[in-house]
């Protein structure tokens, strides 16, 4: 029945999509509108916008604030001109400073933050939905900045956030490209085949952009009509101004108010790209001996070489298949590591070039806590990695309808435990398939439909099912109601294989105001996705003021706000809940802080929960007060520091955790980072315990396309030194040449960890990869 419920549910979302196709899916945008030029020679992309052809550009320059002062003119003279030929747009940047010795360049590295530098960027709604769209945006260093709009950001913030944003020792200063959960509306790791330069002189700064029509998706050939709309950040005043205006508490992906682009023809263009790739490493495993040596050095080194790759054909012209074979991950960012002081899994963020592309396409569920689809699930496995096999997905629209589909088959994997002394089972080999439909309506309204499945390929009744329906209403412009709701199947298992959730979101000028409902039932299991816990009911809401102080011009905003979250098991009894009262203040310059927050927390346990090896927390309900202070500095400047303290009752006694961090950054090239999170808990006079996290980490950028990255993490739970190193030379979309070294030392005794002290595991990696194109 099930099956019937979820293909009739396609098919009329199909046929919604069919018979809507050559309509748009809202009416267009009522902002500015602008005109592309047409040229027979294209400008030499040097960002010095010296080619006579840009004159014959239509001048944009009226651009508006949105911070500091909504609606304002732009502070500084601003000009930006549009031009095409067959095979890509052109936009160059004036960017004018009366003061260049002011502009903050930032970081040299692909997709690094954009909120703590001088930045300007350009959104494109190519399918002309008011909802969705590609971002390109550079600093004056000249980096590549490109990424993915679903959902209007569903409250991303442009660039990955600047100042304001408070919360000690965050690692997001020093690394760069992380996904959020379900409904992060915002994926920085799409990476695009396109050109940007810079430079800079007495004047300011420039920019000039190359994107050809085969980098983005579109309706479509012929006569184009975008939505559009440009930012330009002037980060020492912390200051941002739009072509389309904005209201503040909006952001440059909210492209309903975008403005528009037409007057351009785009062609009939397939894209037709393959990326092969060959590897080579060398693997030391210090726990084992094995039969083979490839280095004779006692047993214990493994070597390997492989091939493998990706390709990326253009079904239509909005319909994209991508394939990979062999797929292999080797230059992902490690995790950074967590201390886990709760009852219920810590949620690691996927950093997988292949499983990012295109993540919100199949983003369903309540982030970091309840998500249908958690990619994570697929290639790894008790933290190894599970090799994958090859792998197929379909992405893109038809119609209003947006499309997305994945199937993975991973192999059959066993790997030594160095614990159990022996090779031991990891994965079966699985299929995994994943299948999405969101038909869009006008006004941030839409209507999705989820297949996940995982198929054990050698034992037919091994498998899981997951089935799911979900939607969002746009009223006015400030409030959004949503929902999802879930069934599960799995062999073994009957009743409560259910979850749903709803809530909306109310956001103007002034005010915020959320409120959430979810329900998971006890046999909930979404084996391809992710839940942080199960059989509970739970409630949350949130009422949040922002206040401004116009004649205070070192204050930029003060935010007064509550919270309430409380969790229940579906017997009534309260398993966990917090109170939050607090406020926040900004600063002009992007300073933070926090007024020394305050929660009222709860925790319920109807079993005694071991917090640490022999260490139990007795059955019991506790109510506890604490408190927490978070700050930051300037982030922009050469100096900055992130500051948090979290202290007061927890469980039967008490828990202090100081954390924070200090980034040194020189010019644009060099980034360090101190990262620390300590705890100590003492829950009585015999029952405590001290834990740690420290990270150190640094990046050298040799130019926008050469780097080097090193990161060096202590987890004082595991007892393991953990070091990164990583020497890129980026060619187009994130190929290119890469070298990467990994390292685990444990400092442990085989008496407390199983394990003896020095190294665990070394190994080198050498990974090529080069992208041919065949786009006709």
């Amino acid at each position: 029945m099930r099956n019937i419920v979820i293909s009739t549910t396609i098919l009329s979302l199909f046929a919604a999509g069919n018979a809507a196709a050559q309509q748009p899916a809202s009416p267009p945008p009522t902002g500015p509108a602008a005109v592309a030029t047409s040229v027979t020679e294209a400008p030499a992309i040097d960002g010095r916008l010296d080619d006579a052809v840009w004159a014959r550009g239509q001048a944009l320059s009226e651009f508006a604030q949105r911070e500091p002062t909504e609606g304002q003119p732009v502070s500084e003279r601003t000009e930006v001109r549009i031009l095409y030929d067959e095979q890509a747009l052109y936009i160059g940047a004036w960017l004018h400073d009366r003061d260049p010795g002011g502009i903050v360049v930032g970081r040299t590295l692909r997709d690094a933050s954009l909120g703590d530098s001088d930045a300007f960027l350009v959104i494109f709604d190519t399918y002309l939905d008011r909802q969705n769209g590609f971002v390109f945006g550079t600093t004056p260093s000249g980096i590549e900045y490109d990424g993915q709009v679903t959902d209007e950001g569903g409250g991303a913030v442009p660039g990955g956030g600047g100042g304001g944003g408070g919360g000690g020792g965050g690692g997001a200063a020093f690394g760069g490209r992380q996904q959020g959960g379900s409904g992060s509306g915002f994926n920085l790791n799409w990476d695009g085949s396109w050109e940007v330069a810079t430079s800079t002189d007495a004047g300011g700064w420039y920019a000039e952009f190359r994107i050809p029509f085969s980098t983005l998706r579109y309706a479509g050939a012929g006569d184009q009509t975008w939505g559009m709309n440009f930012s330009r950040s002037i980060r020492r005043r912390n200051e941002e101004s739009l072509w389309a205006p904005v209201p503040r508490q909006y952001s440059l992906y909210r492209v309903s108010l975008a403005g528009t682009l037409s007057g351009f023809q785009a062609p009939a263009r397939r894209v037709v790209t393959v990326t092969p790739y060959a590897l080579g490493d060398v693997f030391r495993d210090y726990t084992r001996l094995s039969s083979v040596d490839c280095l004779g050095s006692g047993g214990r080194t493994d070597c390997g070489a492989q091939i493998g790759g990706d390709a990326k054909i253009g079904l239509t012209q909005s319909l994209t298949l991508d394939l990979t074979v062999n797929t292999d991950f080797a230059q992902a960012e490690v995790d950074d590591q967590q201390v886990n002081l709760t009852r219920f899994p810590l949620f690691f963020p996927e950093k997988r070039g292949f499983f990012l592309e295109n993540a919100g396409t199949f983003s369903v569920g309540s982030g970091r806590q309840a998500e249908l689809f958690f990619s994570r699930r697929i290639g790894l496995s008790g933290g190894k990695a599970v090799p994958i096999v090859a792998g197929a997905r379909i992405t893109g629209r038809t119609g209003p309808v947006q499309v997305g589909f994945l199937n993975i088959q991973t192999e059959h994997f066993h790997a030594y435990s160095a614990t159990a002394g022996a090779m031991q089972h990891v994965a079966p080999a699985n299929n995994f398939s994943v299948a999405r439909l969101v038909r869009e309506y006008a006004n941030r309204t839409q209507l999705g439909t989820t297949f996940v499945s995982r198929l054990n390929t050698d034992d037919s009744g091994d498998y899981n099912l997951t089935y799911g329906v979900d939607g969002s209403l746009g009223i006015g412009e400030a409030l959004t109601v949503d929902g999802w709701g879930a069934m599960t199947s799995t062999p073994g298992m009957s009743g409560g294989e259910y979850g749903f959730s709803g809530g909306g979101e109310y956001r103007d000028r002034d005010w915020e105001f959320a409120l959430g409902y979810h329900q998971i039932g006890d046999g909930f299991n979404p084996e391809v996705g992710f839940l942080s816990r199960s059989d509970y009911r739970s409630v949350n809401a949130r009422i949040l003021r922002h206040i401004r102080f116009p004649n205070v011009p070192w204050l930029r905003e003060i935010r007064p706000h509550a919270s309430w979250n409380e969790y229940w098991d579906m017997t009534g009894f309260s398993e966990s809940s917090v109170v939050h009262l607090d406020n926040h203040f900004e600063f002009a310059n992007g300073a933070f802080f926090q007024l020394p927050g305050i929660n009222i927390t709860g925790e319920g346990l109807k079993q005694p929960f071991e917090i640490r090896p022999g260490m139990f927390v007795p059955a019991g309900s506790y109510t506890n007060l604490d408190w927490q202070f978070r700050a930051n500095s300037n982030q922009s400047a050469a100096l900055s520091a992130n500051v948090g303290w979290d202290a007061g009752g927890f469980y039967t006694g008490t828990r202090v955790g100081p954390n924070g961090s200090v980034t040194y950054r020189f010019q644009d090239r060099l980034v360090t980072q101190l990262r620390v999170n300590y705890f100590d808990v003492r829950l009585n006079d015999t029952d405590k315990f001290k834990t740690a996290v420290v990270a150190l980490s640094g990046s050298y950028s040799f130019t926008p396309r050469i780097y080097l990255q090193a990161q060096v993490q202590y987890n004082d739970d595991t007892e393991n030194l953990g070091t990164n190193l990583r020497f890129g030379w980026v060619d187009t979309a994130g190929t290119g040449l890469y070298i990467v070294y990994n390292d685990t030392e444990h400092y442990g005794s085989l008496a407390t960890t199983g394990l003896d002290s020095g190294p665990l595991a070394r190994q080198l990696v050498i990974k090529y990869t080069k992208q041919f194109d065949f786009t006709r």
